[in-house]
């Protein structure tokens, strides 16, 4: 609609190349409201995040010394923006999806695994 107006329909026959300069635009001009749901649902649960994104990747970062704590915050908020991304009609493929824990309290590598599969499977 344009002024009142409202054009016929008609069939789309072109569309924007995965590639193109449009393309990442158009991603991030869909994707944005995702985010900020996100970090308002994280703000609303006082879930301590920071969350990064890169066009089509995403990064938490949790600044926590219980591991267990960080585990239940990562388990949260990867059911949050998972939902949210289905909702928007949008999929997450849980077996690309990287997780990372650094701690210096588990010098030796022997650091206990996250645990994440409840939501859509193995994912490390």
């Amino acid at each position: 609609m344009w002024n009142n107006y409202v054009s016929p329909l008609f069939s789309i026959d072109i569309g924007v190349e995965q590639g193109s300069a449009l393309s990442l635009i158009f991603s991030t001009l869909y994707i944005s409201p995702i985010f900020h749901i996100f970090e308002n649902k994280t703000k609303n649960l006082n879930i301590p995040i920071l969350f990064l994104s890169f066009i089509d990747k995403g990064l938490f970062i949790f600044q926590e010394k219980s591991f267990e704590k960080t585990n239940a915050l990562l388990f949260c908020s990867y059911n949050i923006i998972s939902s949210l991304f289905n909702q928007f009609g949008l999929i997450i493929k849980h077996r690309k999806f990287k997780i990372f824990h650094f701690s210096r309290l588990y010098r030796n590598s022997n650091s206990p695994s996250l645990d994440l599969s409840i939501i859509g499977g193995p994912i490390l």
